[in-house]
């Protein structure tokens, strides 16, 4: 089962908070994919990733761009994850099937977003019926604090 953590965006977007947690995963030597809900938010999502500066760089690619077995970090609107990542990152409303080929899982949400806390709160529900261990962590003025 894989380990998931869901992270309560609470002073930031996804597209200010996704930067950090991408940069620690390549730092770890690892891959990611990153499930958007739909093209568009594919296409925001890489516009916003090349103009990141901490980390100074943020390798990435999409269908769009091609050569998916090297990119660091895959965008996607589906289930695919053609760069052999071991995370997967969900953004609200992101496809959610296939979660145990990854070794983590992040759940992002937007807190400020009752209905985006709400869908989460189900997600949270069903992954835990299906056996999966799982972390909430809220995002605080300095960094993330994990609830137990």
């Amino acid at each position: 089962m894989a380990e998931i953590g869901f992270y309560h965006l609470t002073r930031s977007s996804v597209e200010e908070a996704l930067p950090q947690l991408l940069g620690r995963t390549l730092e770890a030597g690892q891959r990611a994919v990153i499930r958007c809900k739909d093209a568009a938010q594919v296409k925001a999502l890489d516009a916003a990733l090349w103009k990141v500066r901490d980390p100074v760089w943020l390798p990435h690619g999409s269908k769009a761009m091609g050569h998916a077995p090297r990119q660091p970090i895959w965008l996607t609107e589906g289930e695919d994850a053609p760069n052999g990542a071991a995370f997967v990152f969900l953004l609200d409303g992101g496809a959610e099937l296939g979660l145990e080929n990854f070794a983590r899982v992040f759940d992002l949400f937007d807190g400020r977003d009752e209905a985006a806390v709400g869908r989460a709160r189900k997600r949270w529900t069903a992954m835990k019926s299906a056996g999966h261990e799982l972390a909430y962590w809220q995002q605080q003025p300095r960094g993330w604090h994990r609830a137990r």
